[in-house]
């Protein structure tokens, strides 16, 4: 969890970029910090009331948190330009049509805008201070790191239109924060807080290993070993695979939840890369909201009542579900380790065990290995005479 979440360790395969992301959620993390002192003043009606407790550890705080602040401004821009002028394929993708597309660039607007509010709050308040302006003068910090380069653009303004400035920008850095915090649930940038237990939760079985149902296994053993079929009635199981969300397990839930639609899986996807229209990326989104969808229905009539709508058919369609290959790729692409293809083996198990929807192709291997206990049209008995042939 620790490498993943907090170290981001697969995003450091490109440095570059990995960086610039650790950059963003260290300034979203580490400036914070200061939000509790700005929110302490105004509660108390002090100002910089860690000035006089912290001492020269303060200014190298504030200098630090400026650092932090311009790096994360430089960096938003450069992710708004990779989204919207350079356009990699990744952000190009029709996935992202609509609010997905518009909910990114919303949140890099947002912390360009905060990062702005507290550098110009903190010039206007050191340019209040070396003039004595009442209160700002009570304890003088000095000029900071990066706000002092703003100082020759305020220097023709009056001490009440510095202190409008610095109040202003004082009070819309609070609202900026507490909005974005009340926002955050409703956005993909939940995976900031989900990134974390999705990780710790995340399987650490060999990466290419599926989970087969205990149930079918048992029915093929017992098949081929009658003597060990319990005595009795057996329940039997009412579902195969996953039809609907309430099908799918918890952690299924997380992880589309967790999901910050980066693209990294639908990218590395080899299916997608050959123009099919499987996107990993998607059937996390549909997922998603197909979930939303659901918890609307329940809090409006205290239960879920079926709408004729399912994840299956509805939100995924047949042809994506087809057009996976079970490579893997998607999983370890993500940086917080979610798992889109567990979603697609369970959709796509529905489809074969309940509806009996399979290719042509499929079907004929199923009745092989069913009779021939191999996926190809020859009896067991035969399977050796190829041997005979040999010298």
């Amino acid at each position: 969890m620790i490498l993943l979440a907090m170290g981001q360790k697969k995003m450091f395969r490109n440095p570059l970029v990995a960086l610039l992301h650790f950059v963003v959620y260290a300034g979203f993390i580490i400036i914070n910090i200061e939000v509790l002192e700005i929110v302490l003043d105004g509660i108390t009606g002090k100002h910089r009331l860690f000035a006089v407790s912290f001492g020269g550890l303060y200014t190298f705080l504030i200098n630090a948190f400026e650092v932090l602040a311009l790096l994360v401004l430089v960096t938003c821009v450069v992710f708004l330009i990779r989204r919207n002028i350079i356009r990699l394929p990744r952000f190009k993708s029709n996935d992202l049509n609509g609010w997905p597309r518009s909910d990114a660039n919303f949140i890099l607007i947002t912390e360009i805008i905060l990062m702005s509010l507290f550098l110009k709050m903190n010039a206007a308040d050191t340019l209040l201070q070396m003039r004595g302006a009442d209160q700002y003068a009570i304890h003088p910090t000095g000029s900071f790191i990066i706000s002092q380069y703003l100082h020759p653009l305020m220097n023709g303004y009056s001490d009440g239109f510095l202190i409008t400035i610095e109040r202003l920008c004082w009070w819309l850095h609070i609202a900026g924060i507490f909005a974005f915090l009340n926002y955050l649930p409703y956005s993909k940038h939940l995976h900031i807080v989900l990134a974390f237990p999705n990780a710790y939760y995340a399987k650490l079985k060999p990466m290419g290993e599926m989970e087969n149902m205990p149930s079918v296994q048992n029915e093929v053993l017992y098949a081929m070993q009658p003597e060990l079929a319990p005595n009795g009635e057996q329940v039997l199981l009412q579902k195969f695979g996953a039809k609907d969300v309430a099908d799918l397990s918890w952690k299924n839930l997380m992880d589309a939840y967790s999901c910050t639609e980066c693209g990294r899986c639908t990218a590395a996807c080899p299916a997608n890369q050959t123009g099919k229209l499987l996107s990993p990326r998607k059937i996390m989104m549909m997922t998603r909201d197909r979930i939303e969808e659901v918890g609307r229905k329940i809090n409006q009539h205290k239960e879920f009542k079926d709408d004729g709508k399912s994840l299956l058919h509805d939100y995924i369609s047949v042809e994506e579900l087809r057009a996976c290959t079970t490579c893997n790729a998607c999983v370890q692409e993500c940086p917080v380790s979610i798992n889109p293809l567990d979603i697609i083996l369970q959709l796509r198990r529905y489809l074969v065990m309940e509806e009996s929807n399979s290719p042509q192709e499929w079907t004929a291997m199923f009745s092989n290995v069913e009779n021939n206990f191999a996926p190809w049209q020859f009896s067991p008995d035969e399977r050796d005479k190829w041997v005979e042939e040999v010298n």
